[in-house]
């Protein structure tokens, strides 16, 4: 029960800690033209220490192929209560996944980054696929991810 409920402060301090401490934000993730299955996405949240603060949004739905999604596995044992009543499909080849949160006006300029691991089945992982601070200054940059993510933007 601790843990479910840390989970859901947690949550709550990233996506919405007040209307008037948290604005919308977008977060478009558009993957890459490969040829296989659907890629499995987790976007999350760590501080400037690079420790783990929070997910925002796992697209996949069988646990069994988190443990792939390396370094969020890692830094959650891959807690289900980390993802609960947070997930979605998986995300296609060429497709993009579009995303709307009250962020905390906190998580900005304050050396926080977002995060986003990817896996493929049959193919390699690719923990860090994207990787990018929380700043205004990136919003609306769109960055290239490392193996499956064509463009990541957040605005």
């Amino acid at each position: 029960m601790r843990s479910i409920l840390a989970t859901l402060a947690l949550t709550t301090a990233l996506v919405v800690p007040g209307a008037l401490a948290a604005k919308p934000v977008t977060l478009t993730t558009t993957l890459k033209n490969y040829r296989g299955p659907g890629a499995y996405l987790v976007l999350y949240v760590t501080d400037a220490n690079d420790a783990y603060k929070g997910t925002l949004w796992m697209a996949g739905g069988k646990s069994k192929y988190y443990k792939h999604l390396g370094n969020w596995f890692r830094a959650t044992g891959g807690d289900p209560a980390q993802i609960s009543g947070i997930t979605g499909a998986s995300v296609g080849a060429g497709r993009t996944l579009e995303l709307t949160f009250d962020l905390s006006d906190a998580l900005f300029d304050a050396g926080y980054r977002l995060h986003i691991d990817a896996a493929v089945e049959d193919f390699r992982d690719s923990p860090n696929d994207v990787v990018i601070p929380l700043t205004s200054a990136n919003g609306g940059k769109p960055v290239a991810g490392r193996r499956y993510v064509a463009s990541f933007t957040f605005q």
